[in-house]
């Protein structure tokens, strides 16, 4: 059901709080998001919390039949509504049926992409109106907001050159020319521009070591108390 999940005894400094915390990381496709979830994964594990790693979508049965429908090259057809929908349906079920209760338990939980990912790319990339999808971001996390979004920034033509360079076959959501890229990757900085508390800019042209040392001390300093 899960995407990933590690668990440790281990105690320090860092011991997990009562509630968990709930870290999502953003960016276009090929900004390197699942490399550097894995590397703060290991480095909080190490430091004694319990982390569980999500994906959006999928993370439940439910939302991984939705994930493969979403993603099916084959779906070209898909009216951008109803991907919309598919997104917000998916994202209520995880936020529900595993995100509220590991957060309630103390579980430190690290997403590959949250709400922000519609605003991004439905709102800014498809040009959808911003008011209904925050109005379907709203019904589907409720009051589930993260603690910090660490958002991966680069070029949309680094990007693209990281994509090519993929063994895996492209799906639906790789396809996009790079207009639509750009203009995701405008929500994002819009996004940041107006919660710069919670959502954090890294520059992810740097190298794989060193922008997973930076993330881990800002994790460690905005989240630790």
């Amino acid at each position: 059901m899960l995407y990933n999940e590690s668990r440790t005894t281990h105690t320090d400094p860092l011991s997990s709080p009562a509630r968990g915390r709930l870290i999502t990381f953003e960016g276009i496709d090929g900004s390197g998001k699942s490399t550097q979830i894995d590397h703060l994964s290991r480095s909080l594990t190490a430091s004694g919390h319990q982390i569980m790693v999500l994906r959006e979508p999928g993370g439940t049965r439910i939302g991984e039949s939705i994930r493969s429908i979403l993603l099916d090259r084959s779906n070209t057809d898909m009216c951008m509504e109803a991907e919309l929908l598919l997104f917000a349906a998916a994202r209520a079920q995880i936020v529900q049926e595993v995100i509220v209760p590991e957060l309630e338990a103390g579980r430190w939980i690290i997403c590959d992409r949250f709400a922000d990912s519609t605003t991004a790319y439905q709102g800014y990339g498809r040009q959808l109106d911003l008011a209904v999808i925050a109005s379907l971001n709203q019904l589907a996390v409720g009051s589930c907001k993260p603690d910090m979004t660490i958002w991966l920034d680069l070029p949309v033509e680094t990007a693209l050159e990281r994509l090519a360079q993929r063994e895996r076959k492209q799906d639906r959501m790789d396809q996009e020319n790079i207009a639509f890229m750009e203009r995701t990757r405008e929500g994002y900085r819009q996004l940041a521009d107006a919660e710069p508390d919670r959502i954090v800019r890294m520059d992810a042209t740097q190298s794989e070591k060193e922008l997973a040392e930076m993330i881990y001390r800002t994790v460690r300093e905005d989240l630790s108390t």
